[in-house]
């Protein structure tokens, strides 16, 4: 499953979302392309929204799917997120 996601901006928050996607879900299988702001994983199509509901929580919402306040709270998360992935690094 490929997800276009907002806030991606390095190596840090791609760390950030392997590390929690590849727990959540129990796989190795997640990469990150931080220049083109997707997440690749490979879980059955069925946990779409188990998968983007992870994602938000990390402040990386799918793409057009937050507006307003919560892409503000979204974008705020992920800069949070970020910095606690370039520290495990």
């Amino acid at each position: 499953m490929n997800i276009t996601v907002e806030n991606i901006k390095c190596g840090g928050c791609a760390g950030t979302i392997t590390k929690k996607l590849n727990a959540e879900f129990n796989t190795e299988s997640t990469k990150v392309n931080v220049k083109q702001g997707t997440v690749d994983i490979e879980v059955e199509d069925a946990k779409h929204d188990e998968v983007t509901k992870a994602l938000l929580s990390l402040g990386y919402p799918e793409t057009d799917s937050v507006q307003g306040f919560n892409s503000a709270k979204a974008k705020a998360k992920s800069f949070v997120s970020c910095a606690i992935g370039k520290m495990n690094t």
